[in-house]
């Protein structure tokens, strides 16, 4: 039973990341949390199995199209992997009630940011690879903590400073996102797991659903307008961040 209600939260949280071109921690973790009925640190540690899963296609994806740059992805992996278990052990750490306030404010960013992203600002041709190492480095290091902590793939946080501050267009910057979230997303999972955070009974269905849901997503994305589809989300993440602050 736990393996089913595992695909079904993976399915529906992989079609909209996959509409939305998010990892679907987002939404995965509300529906572990409600139908699957795991606390909230559980959910955060299963979760990050699945992102490890879908942030790989992703990336196959965006590779074979030329959009994601392996030496950015190495150096932001490079601090995000340190990172990702500190902000693991950090949500271990906090009680069921504050995880759920954290998680609330999180998911309130990303319901504001989501409908924005494809318009932020950025500087013409970027910056060279070489002197933007330390901005790399720093942006990993933020992005694999918040990922470790909330259990999500960390797209809705890389993806803005790589465009304002680094200058990489949209796309370049989701593709490099997704690759260097695999590994962090990986050492998130490992933390959680040792940490007691991950339920194996559901951890493979929730995978197999989110790849699944994820290819379905990414393939109605584009018969479907996505400003509308960002807006839906907005109004859904806002719609439950406010219950998670509530409860919090």
């Amino acid at each position: 039973m736990r393996l089913l209600v595992g695909v079904l939260c993976g399915f529906l949280g992989g079609t909209f990341g996959g509409l939305l071109g998010v990892g679907g921690g987002v939404i995965m973790i509300p529906l572990m949390t409600g139908l699957g009925k795991l606390t909230q640190h559980q959910a955060h540690g299963t979760s990050l199995v699945a992102i490890a899963f879908t942030a790989s296609v992703g990336a196959v994806t965006y590779l074979a199209h030329g959009n994601a740059d392996w030496k950015v992805s190495l150096v932001l992996a490079a601090s995000a992997i340190f990172t990702a278990r500190l902000g693991a052990h950090f949500a271990h750490s906090l009680s069921e009630k504050k995880l759920k306030k954290a998680f609330g404010i999180f998911l309130l960013f990303a319901a504001m940011m989501l409908p924005a992203k494809d318009y932020l600002p950025s500087f013409a041709g970027g910056i060279p690879f070489w002197p933007g190492i330390a901005i790399y480095l720093f942006i990993g290091a933020a992005t694999g903590f918040l990922s470790g902590m909330m259990g999500v793939g960390g797209g809705v946080v890389m993806v803005p400073p790589m465009v304002i501050i680094a200058g990489m267009g949209q796309h370049l910057a989701q593709g490099t996102s997704l690759l260097a979230m695999i590994p962090v997303a990986m050492a998130g999972a490992i933390t959680h797991y040792r940490l007691g955070n991950v339920r194996t009974d559901m951890a493979w269905g929730l995978a197999a659903g989110a790849l699944a849901g994820g290819y379905l997503g990414a393939t109605a994305a584009t018969a479907l307008p996505e400003l509308l589809l960002r807006v839906v989300f907005a109004a859904v993440g806002l719609w439950m961040a406010l219950r998670y602050l509530r409860a919090g």
